[in-house]
């Protein structure tokens, strides 16, 4: 063990020199902690740094316990999964009869997706109070685009939907019924539900990058991710989640199996499942503004990865495959960023331009490059690394952008071509 500690401990070392990591990582096998630390400030402010008991937003990691929830209600033949969703959501909240709670659990209802770059939810109605109805009526009760059950889309919408079905086959908001059914009774009191109000103890800010100076993450009315996001937790408790899992005495063996039960695209419900290094890995990520987590469950092996930050710099997932790796002997390499690709100022300037009014637009400010979201107010600097390839400056990437010409000798970016 003490080997492994070791190698853990130098990779990740070794990994988190080249990025300004806010956030903790818990890694544990048999009970045993083999690494854990904290790292940056939980509130630059008050100059609170993380330790090992900061609660951070999961973000989509949230989703395994949206599912669990709804399965529970399952266990008591409180719903059927296998069932129209429209049976079980509030009456002036109907969809298409044909998708089931099956279909929403796993991503393959076909809902229309508002998560892109053209709609308006992000940075502008996702600031807005918050409104049930107008929130469903304007954004997720739209005609489905593929039929239910045919591929593999993954939607926000889908757990928002069973957030609402929660609160009206259970009678509890869904924070309640959360708390109550999961928190509570696994002793998770560290855990809760954000409603984007409420102060909730021992929180981390959380931050980004504007230029090169960290600033607060944009806002985000927390109540549009119910179901989908916005619970937070810390390691202690999320390793009762996962003992929870693991141990499977809450609800019945079929449930169990049910709910563990690989989907289209590796997706059960709220979990994804790989078969890997000869045995079974559950996982789940969360990606947010400000928000970078992610959590390895590998029940047989009984390993527990933990990486919860509130800030972008890391890539999770990454960092996530090459401490698995570490603890099952394969061979990882030495961390490293993308060098930078030497171009001169006038082919910078050829990529620049506005891709998608107020959304997408590239700059070039005093000789550096930058990708500019939210109308201007949050400029992300990227560097060449190739020929159209650029990277983030401050955070990690694994797939850098691509900015290239089109057949028409337009520079496209996320598909997008460049206003003229």
């Amino acid at each position: 063990m003490q080997t492994m500690r070791l190698k853990l401990e130098e990779y990740i070392n070794k990994y988190l020199e080249l990025w300004d990591f806010y956030g903790v990582i818990q890694v544990t096998q048999k009970g045993e902690v083999l690494f854990e630390n904290a790292y940056g400030y939980a509130n630059i402010e008050f100059g609170i740094k993380n330790d090992i008991n900061s609660c951070f937003s999961i973000a989509s990691m949230s989703k395994q316990f949206t599912a669990f929830a709804i399965m529970l209600l399952y266990d008591k033949n409180m719903l059927d999964i296998d069932k129209s969703a429209q049976i079980y959501l509030p009456a002036d909240m109907k969809i298409d009869e044909s998708i089931t709670v099956h279909h929403l659990l796993s991503h393959t209802s076909g809902l229309f997706n508002f998560y892109n770059f053209e709609n308006d939810f992000f940075a502008g109605y996702n600031r807005m109070n918050y409104s049930i109805n107008d929130f469903f009526r304007q954004y997720i009760n739209k005609k489905p685009t593929k039929p239910p059950g045919t591929a593999y889309d993954y939607n926000n919408s889908n757990y928002n939907l069973l957030a609402w079905m929660i609160e009206n086959v259970s009678g509890e908001k869904y924070e309640d019924y959360i708390r109550n059914n999961l928190f509570l009774p696994l002793n998770m009191m560290n855990s809760d539900v954000d409603d984007g109000c409420k102060p909730i103890k021992n929180r981390s800010c959380n931050y980004t990058k504007d230029f090169d100076a960290t600033v607060k993450s944009p806002y985000y009315n927390e109540k549009f991710s119910i179901g989908a996001g916005a619970i937070i937790s810390n390691c202690d408790d999320l390793f009762k989640w996962y003992t929870c899992l693991r141990d499977r005495k809450i609800v019945s063996q079929k449930t169990y199996t049910r709910f563990f039960k690989e989907n289209k695209n590796n997706y059960c419900y709220g979990l994804e499942h790989h078969h890997i290094y000869g045995t079974d890995r559950y996982s789940h990520g969360g990606d947010h503004l400000g928000i970078s987590t992610y959590m390895q469950d590998y029940f047989d092996e009984d390993i527990c990865i933990i990486i919860l930050s509130n800030n972008e710099a890391i890539h999770q997932y990454r960092l996530g495959n090459a401490i698995s790796d570490i603890l099952h002997h394969v061979d990882v390499d030495v961390p490293t960023k993308y060098e930078e690709f030497p171009i001169n100022e006038s082919k910078l300037k050829e990529v620049c331009g506005t891709y998608l009014k107020d959304k997408i637009k590239v700059e070039l400010i005093n000789g550096k490059l930058y990708f500019t979201r939210f109308s201007g107010n949050l400029h992300i600097e990227i560097y060449p690394v190739g020929e159209g390839r650029f990277a983030r400056r401050y955070c990690d990437q694994i797939h850098p952008y691509s900015i290239t010409e089109n057949e028409n000798g337009q520079m496209t970016f996320f598909g997008y071509a460049k206003e003229l």
